[in-house]
C-alpha cells in the first residue's frame, strides 16, 4: 500500500521588511547588496518621486538606475514588455513602487528573468508585497490566475510617509483586504486546507492573522484619523503592519477561503470594475460569515471596522447598480471552481449555497449599514 504524501506545514516571509518614513531616498541601501543596475517599475503618479529621489540616490551611491512607468494591468502582455525593458537595461535587480498590481507585475518580472527584487509599497490597499503570489489578470481587468512563486520578495520598503499622503480610500482597502486575513487562516485551518504556498497552514500562520486582526481592532479609529490629515503615528504604523506585513505573511502561510474567492468571481461584473480590490474582499468576508453563521458579536466588530475604516458594506454602496441574478450566479460559479479557495472551507459548499449566502450578505449589511 502507497501512503500519500503528507504537505508540510509553513511559515513564509520576505527576507527583510523595513517601516519607517522617507524611504525613497535611502533606496541604495536597499538594493546594493543584490546589485548594481536596476530597473525600477513604478506607478505614473509616484514616477516625479522616484526621479526626484530614488534615481539620485542611486546614482549617488555608484550604482545604474533607470525608471519605467508600469501601464495599468498586471496581466502578461505587461509583464512581457516589462522583461524586455530589463533586457535593454541590463539590470540585475528589480525594484517595483506602486500599488498592488504593480508590485505583483514586478514580482513576476524577477521571476522569470531570476533576478532579485524590493518592493515600496505606495498605498496600503492589499497585502501583496509580502506574498510569494503574483495575481495575473486579463488585458480588460478580469482575474485570470495565481502565479505561485518560488520565494518571497527580498525586501519589503513600508515608507509611512508616502503611505499616508495617499488618497484615503486606498487605505481604506488595504485595511478591507487585511480585515478577512484571520477569518480566511481560521477556516482553512480548521480545514487543513491549502496555504499560499500550495502547503498545509500553520498554527504560526494562524496566530499572525489573528495579530493582524488585532491590531485592525484596536488601532483602525485613530489610524484612520492620521492618515485623513496626512500624518505618521503609532496607530498608523500599527495599522501599516497588519495591512502589508501581518495580512500578507498571515494570509500566505494560513491560507484563504470564501472572502478571496468570491473576490475573484466579483471581477465579472462590469458595475464593480472599479471596486478596489479590498472592498469586494470586505463582501467576501460577509458572505463568508454567513456561510459560517458567525456569532452576532464576530459581525458586529466586523462591521464596525468596516465602518471605521470608511468602507463600502452593501453591493450598492460599492457601486452595482443592477442585481442581476444570472450575474450574481456566474460569480458563484467562479467562485467554486476547482482549484480556488473557497475549497478551503470547512464544510461542503454548492454554488447555490454561494449565491445564496451573497444574497444574505448583502441583506445583513442593509440591516446593520443604518
Amino acid at each position: 500500500m502507497i501512503k500519500e504524501t503528507k504537505l508540510p506545514r509553513t511559515v513564509t516571509s520576505p527576507k527583510k521588511f523595513f517601516i519607517g518614513t522617507d524611504m525613497l531616498s535611502k533606496i541604495d541601501d536597499f538594493v546594493k547588496d543584490f546589485g548594481d543596475n536596476t530597473l525600477i517599475i513604478t506607478d505614473e503618479f509616484i514616477l516625479p518621486k522616484v526621479q526626484e529621489q530614488a534615481l539620485p540616490a542611486l546614482h549617488a551611491a555608484g550604482l545604474k538606475g533607470c525608471a519605467e512607468k508600469f501601464r495599468y494591468e498586471c496581466c502578461r502582455k505587461e509583464i512581457d514588455r516589462l522583461q524586455e525593458c530589463v533586457r535593454a537595461s541590463e539590470a540585475n535587480v528589480i525594484v517595483g513602487v506602486g500599488g498592488g498590481k504593480t508590485l505583483d507585475t514586478a514580482k513576476a518580472v524577477a521571476f522569470y528573468l531570476k533576478l532579485p527584487v524590493v518592493l515600496f509599497p505606495t498605498i496600503a490597499s492589499t497585502d501583496a508585497p509580502c506574498t510569494a503570489l503574483a495575481v495575473i489578470y486579463t488585458e480588460s481587468g478580469e482575474f485570470d490566475e495565481y502565479l505561485y512563486l518560488p520565494q518571497n520578495p527580498d525586501v519589503v520598503v513600508a515608507d509611512t510617509s508616502i503611505i499616508a499622503a495617499a488618497p484615503l480610500r486606498f487605505f481604506s482597502a488595504g485595511v478591507g483586504d487585511a480585515l478577512a486575513t484571520y477569518f480566511e487562516a481560521r477556516a482553512c485551518y480548521a480545514a487543513d486546507g491549502i496555504n499560499l504556498v500550495l502547503h498545509k497552514p500553520s498554527r504560526t500562520g494562524l496566530g499572525l492573522a489573528e495579530l493582524c486582526y488585532r491590531l485592525l481592532s484596536e488601532n483602525i479609529d485613530a489610524a484612520m484619523d492620521a492618515v485623513a490629515n496626512h500624518l505618521t503615528t503609532p496607530a498608523l504604523e500599527q495599522t501599516i503592519e497588519a495591512t502589508i506585513y501581518l495580512s500578507g505573511v498571515g494570509a500566505e502561510a494560513g491560507g484563504l477561503a470564501a472572502a478571496h474567492a468570491v473576490n475573484n468571481g466579483m471581477s465579472v461584473v462590469p458595475d464593480l470594475h472599479k471596486a478596489q480590490h479590498g472592498e469586494k474582499v470586505v463582501f467576501g468576508l460577509l458572505t463568508q460569515l454567513v456561510l459560517e453563521n458567525a456569532p452576532q458579536e464576530e459581525w458586529d466588530n466586523v462591521v464596525r471596522i468596516v465602518k471605521a475604516a470608511k468602507l463600502p458594506l452593501t453591493l450598492e454602496d460599492m457601486g452595482l447598480k443592477t442585481f442581476v441574478e444570472s450575474e450574481w450566479r456566474e460569480v458563484a460559479r467562479i467562485a467554486c471552481a476547482p482549484g480556488d479557495t473557497m475549497n478551503n472551507m470547512p464544510m461542503e459548499l454548492t454554488v447555490d449555497d454561494v449565491y445564496n449566502a451573497m444574497v444574505t450578505a448583502n441583506t445583513i449589511a442593509h440591516r446593520m449599514k443604518g
